[in-house]
């Protein structure tokens, strides 16, 4: 369980780490999206442990990335407003 947790918040800072590097100017503070991703794959780490059980290493550890994917897009900010392109009719 030790592995499954550790790995699962290494797993989610990466995917942060990406999402900063990606998307710089559409995330908030750099640590907060970091932090997020870190405690999104613990938490879904817990969850899929606690779903599955026992003895589904790479079962646990994908759910830890899909939980900390689903958390770190709900920090994206919409695109700034100077890329919107207005309707014909407006």
């Amino acid at each position: 369980m030790f592995l499954e947790v550790l790995g699962s918040a290494l797993l989610g800072f990466a995917l942060a780490w990406a999402a900063v590097l990606r998307l710089p100017d559409r995330l908030p503070v750099r640590m907060l999206v970091l932090a997020t991703g870190a405690v999104g794959g613990v938490f879904g780490a817990l969850v899929t442990h606690g779903a599955l059980g026992p003895g589904h290493f790479l079962a646990t550890l994908i759910g830890a990335v899909a939980v900390a994917a689903v958390l770190l897009s709900l920090l994206i900010r919409p695109a700034s407003r100077r890329r919107l392109r207005r309707s014909a009719t407006v």
